[in-house]
C-alpha cells in the first residue's frame, strides 16, 4: 500500500481552510494549490511526487533495491567509470541552450525534498563515523582511476526527506517534492508569496534588479556565503526564485533572462495601461512570461526531443489556431518519480565541460572551465561584453550528445571549485535512483509496451548493439538493471533524442503537465484563460527573440535558438524575429 501521510502531515490538516481559500482567481497561486479546484493539492510544493508503477524498495518500506538473488546492485561510482565512457561527442544538430534550457525545465518542475541539508555523509572523501539513515554515501575503490590517487574513498549523498520521514505511521516512503509540478517559472518568482515578494518591487509590477556594468541582474543573496562558493565577499551570487540558479554561468543567464524579460513586459504594459497598480502590472507580466515559456516548451523545445509528427498524434500539440481545451481535472499533473529521478535526467551526457565565448560574427573567442565557475556566476558580470559572448556562445556551440558518454567534467569534477577533486553526476543519478526506490528499467519496458525481457538477448529489440555484453557483466539479472542506467543505453527512434521507454516516461509527464494545469496557456477557459487573439499573439514567443530583447549588444540570432546555425537556420537580425503584440494584452 501505497504511503501519502505527508499529505495527513502537511495538507490534511488544513484542506478545510484550503478549499474554503479557493477562488477563481485568474492568476495561479505561488504554491500551486487552487489550481485544481477539486484537488487543491494537486501539484503543490512540498507533495508526493506521483509513480508509474509501485516502488522497489529492498525492505518493502525505504531502503534501496537488492538484485533480485539478494546480493547488493553493483556499485555506482564503479558504473560511472566502467560502464560510461568519458568523451565528448558534440552532437550534430543542437546547441548547447537546448541542453541548459532543459535543465530550468526541470529545475522549474522539481526539487526533491532534503538534499541540501546540513547533513555529512562523508567529508573530504572520508566516511564519517555514525551517518544516520539518511546518508547514502557512494564508496569508492581504492582502485579508481581518478578519485583513489586523492585518497578519496566516498562521494557523499543525502537521502531525499520522504513520507516516512515525517509520518512514523508511514508504510511505503514516498519522495517529496519542494517546488510546484507546474510549469510556473518558479524558478522565477518563488514558490510562496513571501518568496515572491522578497523578489517583487512592490512598485510599478517589477522585479528586483541592481544595475552593473550597464545592464541589469537579479538581486545580491543576502546570504551569499552559504549559497555561493565565493573567492571574495563582492563576487556575483543571485537571490532568485530558486536556489540552484547559481550552479553554472549558462543556468544563471537563462535565469536572469526571464528576470529580464519579466521587467520588459511589465515596463510596456505600463506604457500601454497608466492606469493599472502594481498588482496587475505584476500578475498580467508574470502570466505572459510564463504562457511564452509554456509555449517555446511545448512548441520550439520539445519536438527536438520526442518527435513533431509524435507530439502531434500523442496529444502533446495541437494543429489549430484556436484553444486546445484539454484541460482535465481528473488528472494529477504532479510530477512522475521516474520522469525526474531517471528519465529527464537524460541530458546531463549533453553537459560540456568547456564554455565557448563568442563575437558578434560568431568568431570563438576564449573558453573557460565549467568547474572553475560552478556555484559562481561572477564571470558574467566580470566586463560588460562577458554576457552577450557567453550567449552567443551557448546558442552557437553544440552540446554533447544524449548518449551513453560523458564529459570528464562531470564525471569526475563537477561541482569542484578551488579542490581537487568534485563529484561523479553519472554516480549520483544512479544512486539517487535507487534512494528513491525506483523499479528496474525491465519494469518500465513492461509498463510501457507490456514485454519484459526474460534473458539478456531480449535487450537486443530496445538497447544499443554491445551494450547486453557489457551490462551482463555487471548486473547478475535483466531484472537488476537500473532505470537510469538501461535508458541512457537505449536505441534512439528516429528524428528523436530518445528510446521507446524514455519517451514512454516523458511523454506521461507532459501530457499531464498541460492537461492537469488549469492556467496552461492553450486553455480557453473563462477568466484564467486568454482571448483568442492573445493566444494567436503566445504563439510568436520564441526563445531567440527572448534572448535577444534581454542582451542588448546580441544584434543577431537564428531562429531556432536550440539548433546550430546552418542554411535551414541562418543568423539574421534580432528585429525580424517574431514577439508578441503587447497591445492586445489590455
Amino acid at each position: 500500500m501505497k504511503c501519502y501521510g505527508i499529505l495527513i502531515v502537511l495538507v490534511v490538516t488544513v484542506l478545510k481552510d484550503v478549499l474554503s481559500q479557493c477562488t477563481n482567481s485568474p492568476y495561479r497561486s505561488f504554491d500551486g494549490t487552487c489550481n485544481n479546484l477539486q484537488n487543491p493539492t494537486w501539484g503543490s510544493v512540498n507533495t508526493p511526487f506521483t509513480r508509474l508503477i509501485p516502488a522497489n524498495y529492498g525492505d518493502g518500506k525505504s531502503s534501496p533495491p537488492a538484485a533480485k538473488d539478494g546480493t547488493d546492485l553493483p556499485n555506482a561510482r564503479l558504473l560511472s567509470v566502467e560502464v560510461f565512457e568519458e568523451d565528448v561527442q558534440n552532437s550534430p544538430d543542437f546547441t548547447l541552450v537546448n541542453m541548459q534550457f532543459g535543465q530550468v525545465v526541470a529545475h522549474d518542475m522539481a526539487l526533491t525534498r532534503g538534499v541540501r541539508d546540513p547533513i555529512t555523509c562523508c567529508a573530504n572523501g572520508r566516511l564519517q563515523p555514525n551517518p544516520g539513515s539518511r546518508c547514502m554515501a557512494i564508496p569508492v575503490s581504492d582502485r579508481d582511476p581518478v578519485f583513489s590517487v586523492r585518497e578519496i574513498e566516498c562521494l557523499n549523498m543525502i537521502r531525499t526527506t520522504t513520507t516516512c520521514d515525517l509520518n512514523t505511521n508511514c508504510t511505503q516512503a514516498e519522495q517529496i517534492n519542494s517546488v510546484t509540478s507546474f510549469l510556473d517559472l518558479s524558478v522565477v518568482y518563488g514558490n510562496s508569496v513571501s518568496e515572491s515578494n522578497q523578489l517583487r518591487t512592490l512598485d510599478s509590477g517589477l522585479l528586483k534588479v541592481e544595475q552593473r556594468v550597464g545592464q541589469e541582474w537579479p538581486p545580491r543573496h543576502p546570504n551569499a556565503s552559504t549559497t555561493c562558493s565565493l573567492r571574495t565577499p563582492n563576487e556575483a551570487c543571485y537571490l532568485t526564485g530558486d536556489g540552484r540558479a547559481n550552479q553554472s554561468p549558462h543556468l544563471a543567464m537563462l535565469q536572469v533572462t526571464f528576470v529580464r524579460e519579466h521587467n520588459r513586459i511589465a515596463r510596456r504594459l505600463k506604457t500601454l495601461n497608466p492606469t493599472w497598480d502594481d498588482e496587475k502590472l505584476f500578475q498580467v507580466a508574470r502570466r505572459i512570461n510564463i504562457a511564452q515559456y509554456q509555449h517555446i516548451v511545448y512548441y520550439e523545445w520539445l519536438p527536438g526531443i520526442l518527435g513533431q509528427n509524435y507530439m502531434l498524434n500523442v496529444g502533446l500539440q495541437y494543429q489549430t489556431t484556436g484553444f486546445s481545451n484539454d484541460y482535465n481535472p481528473n488528472v494529477n499533473p504532479s510530477v512522475i518519480n521516474s520522469h525526474t529521478t531517471a528519465a529527464f535526467r537524460f541530458f546531463h551526457s549533453s553537459i560540456q565541460g568547456i564554455l565557448k565565448f563568442y563575437e558578434e560574427s560568431r568568431k570563438s573567442l576564449t573558453k573557460v572551465d565549467i568547474n572553475d565557475h560552478t556555484n559562481n556566476p561572477t564571470i558574467l558580470e566580470q566586463t560588460s561584453d562577458r554576457y552577450p559572448n557567453l550567449l552567443r556562445g551557448m546558442t552557437t556551440q553544440p552540446m554533447g550528445l544524449n548518449d551513453a558518454s560523458l564529459d570528464p567534467a562531470t564525471k569526475h569534477f563537477l561541482f569542484r571549485f578551488n579542490n581537487m577533486f568534485g563529484v561523479d553526476l553519472k554516480a549520483l543519478d544512479i544512486q539517487r535512483g535507487r534512494d528513491h526506490g525506483l523499479p528496474g528499467y525491465n519494469d518500465f519496458a513492461y509498463y510501457c509496451y507490456k514485454k519484459r525481457a526474460s534473458t539478456w538477448e531480449d535487450y537486443n529489440l530496445s538497447l544499443l548493439p554491445g551494450a547486453i555484453q557489457l551490462l551482463s557483466t555487471y548486473y547478475n539479472s535483466v531484472d537488476d538493471l537500473d532505470l537510469s542506467v538501461g535508458l541512457a543505453f537505449e536505441k534512439k527512434i528516429d528524428g528523436t533524442q530518445t528510446g521507446f521507454v524514455m519517451r514512454c516516461i516523458l511523454t506521461e509527464q507532459f501530457l499531464r503537465t498541460r492537461r492537469g494545469d488549469r492556467y496552461f496557456y492553450e486553455n480557453g477557459q473563462a477568466t484564467v484563460g486568454f482571448t483568442a487573439v492573445q493566444l494567436r499573439e503566445i504563439r510568436k514567443a520564441n526563445i531567440a527573440r527572448i534572448l535577444c530583447d534581454t542582451s542588448a549588444d546580441v544584434q543577431q540570432m537564428q531562429p531556432d535558438a536550440f539548433l546550430l546555425p546552418s542554411r535551414t537556420n541562418p543568423l539574421g537580425p534580432c528585429s525580424a524575429l517574431p514577439t508578441p503584440d503587447l497591445k492586445l494584452f489590455t
